[in-house]
Order: structure tokens, then sequence, then C-alpha cells
């Protein structure tokens, strides 16, 4: 973004809407740390926003949502396993997750064929249809944090993180002396 396109964007914002920066100005010199503190910023406020609505309008958590999500992709089921790998969450924290849904009627779970230890948890009826409004809402409060930027701008900003996130790939941390 160059420097009158971020005039600009600031002209669309209201000052009392504005969110302030963290180390407003401290760190000029270092546009890396500056960028990582932004992007860090914005999720943590998106985040944040996103918690607070499921909790108040829907009474449940963005983790019961992300459980939710993963299982509408995999009408068939999904093991708790895949869950938990997928999601980035222990193998306990998804088990209470998902007997939460199942207790809600949400979500059902049944042995894997051919390996007794192993779960397949699916949504019930009920699970897809409560899924659908809160994603329905999901969208809405994402697109709504996102109307102050033109659509070319999201592309250009979605490319953008793709070469941060190769660039982080690339990197090859070092170990401790």
């Amino acid at each position: 973004m160059t420097e009158t396109m971020v005039a600009i964007a600031r002209e669309r914002v209201p000052m009392a809407d504005r969110i302030r920066e963290k180390h407003d100005g401290a760190l000029a010199g270092r546009m890396d740390v500056r960028v990582w503190l932004r992007l860090l910023s914005c999720s943590t406020i998106i985040e944040k926003r996103l918690r607070r609505r499921f909790t108040e309008q829907y009474a449940t958590t963005l983790p019961r949502f992300d459980v939710l999500a993963m299982l509408e992709r995999h009408p068939e089921g999904v093991t708790m396993g895949a869950l938990s790998r997928t999601l980035l969450v222990s193998n306990g924290n998804v088990t209470a997750l998902v007997r939460q849904l199942e207790a809600a009627g949400l979500a059902s779970s049944r042995p894997a064929a051919g390996d007794a230890r192993s779960s397949i948890v699916a949504l019930t009826e009920q699970g897809r249809v409560h899924f659908a409004e809160l994603a329905d809402a999901h969208h809405g409060w994402i697109g709504a944090m996102f109307a102050g930027m033109s659509r070319e701008d999201q592309v250009a900003l979605y490319g953008l993180l793709a070469t941060l996130k190769l660039s982080i790939g690339a990197e090859v941390p070092q170990e401790p002396a």
C-alpha cells in the first residue's frame, strides 16, 4: 500500500473508529517488526470480536464453530484424531468440544470401521442447520470488518500474505547455542 493509499484509507475511517497501533512510531526503523505487530493486532482484534459475538448472539464459542465447520466440510464424518490435527488442538480438547456438541444434539459419533479405538464424528441434521446459521453470521461479521478494503486491496493483501507464508516456511530455525 502506498502512502497515498494509506492516506485515502485514513480518510475513509473516522478518527474515533480507528484502532490504536502498538508502539506508535517507536519501531520506525524495523519494518519487519512493524508488519508483524500489525498482522498480530489485526488478527487479535478480529478473533476477539468473533469470540464475543458468538458468545453474545449464539451462546457458543469460536472453538465449537471451528469443529462444526470442519464437520460440515466432511459430511461422511471425520476421526477425532483428524479433527485434533486439523484444528491444531489436543485430543483432550477435541473430545471435550465434541462431547458438548453431542450433548446439544449437533454432532454424533460412532466407532470407526476396523478400529474400535477410533471414533468418527459427524454433524446431525440439527448441527447442519445450526452451523448454516452460524456461518451466515460469521460471513457477515467478516464482511463488515473488511468493508473498508476494496476487493482489489483484499486480493493484493492475500497475495502478499502468501509471499510471507512462503518466507516463513523457508526460514530455517536457529538451534539454541
